[in-house]
């Protein structure tokens, strides 16, 4: 992180040709207040340190005994024969002393006066992955980050316990409306309740995900540092990007309802169904974390909010797509799921979920990608960081995070091929692994397929669109899929389960256009 921002400093500097103490109160004046911790690092950043010189010497970054000394950037050069690196850093320390001890005072940066109450938010919302805001605790909200309705459907009566998306009509929804889809009353031409008369045996249905930080859509905007496009402006969004923990699930392949405002367009299986049957507004769960895995899927699951008496079936998609296989650990491959592992999670999830989801639900289990795709299309090209002086690939920036043992995926994000493609083989076996448990399993409350992630159809579509492969994955961490890979999988995704599985995804409504045209004679209600 300290990186990261030197390094946006120094290059605001560079592009405005101003001083770094210019570069900071610039930098300083596009972000929200609250945020501006930044601020303590000005007296230690001078043009002749780069990023890593400056945070090695405030001891944000270290080095522990016996291992290398990470570093983004190429060392500083200096005499033929000595480390440039560690001569810098003897004399940035020197300078950074100060500094130094203000930042030892905090504990951590949640000690900060201004980021405590935020960061008390986010560590309930962190360990109960529920909503802050749910005065009625029925797991809905009315408040839309952490974890409220860019996660699941927007609550429609915050005080009352009964009445939440996804749940069957009470007495036909006549006096209120009890599962929030905005259909509620009756008819005065003919005194039948319009939920009745317009979704009486339409089949409505849910969709829930439970899935990794793909799912969830983490994204950090690349105009948060590049510096070239930077304004006031770019920074609007990060109070809504740190509390949904950097994640935009109202913009997701599964469950995104919103116009997409970080490029690209939103298009979702939620958004289709809601098309397809107007009755199931705002029936939605993104039950999704960031480093999500068969494994901690088991504790997450229990934020699922569905009665199996009262309310309507679901459609869930269980997609961890990567994290089995990802880790940061030197030695990775030991760190990876078995196949006998992710089946006894599968197995166990499916069992929670036939305990709880109401009769004709459906359960798609969605097999592992092939991250190779990662290396092949981003290895050789400029990061947003390095687009300025052309001095930062992605290359760098894997071996940097590997280098801190927090990269997000050490077995694909390699020079290592050999590496590589067993990470990809370990994938395969787990997919297959999720193919056999939908071919023999049965359940009491929901049937079960299985499809493979829909990586090289997503890259074929999106080559016949003039597009290239590059721009399908997020451009600052270079690991998740991009809003155009997520609009695109939905498609394919949904045209498959149209020819394959048309079950899951039930008859399309007859009353569509009357319930829409009612809702506009009504100003929406």
């Amino acid at each position: 992180g300290c990186v990261l921002v030197v390094s946006v400093i120094e290059q605001l500097a560079q592009w405005h040709n101003s001083t770094v103490k210019a570069a900071v109160e610039r930098l300083c004046n596009y972000i929200p207040g609250k945020y501006q911790i930044i601020r303590h690092m000005l007296c230690c950043i001078d043009k002749e340190m780069n990023a890593d010189v400056v945070c090695h010497s405030l001891r944000l970054c270290k080095q522990d005994p016996g291992q290398p000394l990470c570093h983004l950037y190429s060392s500083p050069k200096r005499e033929k024969h000595s480390s440039g690196l560690f001569y810098a850093l003897a004399h940035a320390r020197l300078k950074c002393q100060i500094i130094y001890k203000t930042f030892m005072g905090f504990s951590s940066v949640c000690a900060f006066p201004l980021l405590a109450n935020l960061c008390e938010k986010m560590k309930y919302v962190l360990r109960n992955k529920l909503p802050f805001e749910d005065f009625d605790r029925d797991k809905f909200s009315t408040f839309p980050t952490l974890r409220g309705y860019h996660w699941r459907g927007r609550d429609c009566n915050d005080k009352n316990t009964t009445v939440y998306p996804g749940r069957r009509p009470d007495n036909w929804d006549v006096e209120s409306d009890s599962n929030c889809n905005g259909i509620w009353g009756v008819d005065p031409k003919d005194g039948i309740p319009y939920e009745e008369k317009f979704c009486k045996g339409a089949g409505s249905k849910g969709v829930v995900l439970l899935g990794d930080s793909a799912g969830a859509h983490f994204h950090i905007p690349p105009e948060w540092m590049t510096v070239t496009q930077m304004t006031a402006k770019s920074f609007a969004n990060l109070p809504v990007a740190f509390s949904d923990e950097l994640d935009w699930p109202q913009f997701s392949e599964i469950t995104g309802f919103l116009n997409s405002t970080i490029g690209g367009w939103t298009d979702s299986l939620y958004l289709r169904l809601r098309k397809r049957n107007r009755c199931n507004h705002r029936d939605l769960q993104n039950i999704s974390q960031n480093g999500g895995s068969s494994g901690n899927l088991l504790s997450l699951i229990k934020s699922l909010a569905r009665n199996q008496l009262l309310d309507n079936p679901a459609i869930v998609i269980y997609a961890t797509i990567g994290n089995d296989v990802c880790n940061g650990e030197r030695d990775t491959l030991a760190h990876m799921t078995t196949p006998k592992e992710m089946r006894s999670n599968v197995v166990q999830a499916l069992r929670y979920l036939d305990s709880h989801l109401p009769n004709g639900s459906h359960v798609i289990l969605t097999g592992l990608v092939d991250g190779r795709f990662l290396w092949d299309n981003l290895h050789d090209r400029y990061h947003p960081l390095g687009q300025l002086n052309k001095d930062v690939t992605y290359s760098q920036l894997y071996s940097f995070l590997d280098c801190l043992q927090v990269s997000p995926c050490s077995g694909w994000l390699t020079p290592n091929e050999t590496l590589r493609n067993l990470t990809s083989e370990r994938a395969l076996q787990l997919s297959n692994v999720l193919k056999e448990i939908a071919r023999s399993e049965k359940f009491a409350s929901f049937d079960i397929f299985y499809m493979d992630f829909p990586l090289r159809q997503t890259a074929e579509e999106w080559r016949k669109m003039g597009g290239e492969p590059w721009q399908l994955i997020e451009p600052v961490d270079g690991f998740h899929p991009s809003q155009i890979a997520a609009a695109l999988g939905t498609g394919i995704t949904w045209q498959k389960a149209l020819h394959e599985w048309p079950q899951v995804l039930g008859k399309e409504n007859p009353f569509n256009d009357q319930i829409e045209a009612i809702f506009k004679d009504q100003g929406g209600h």
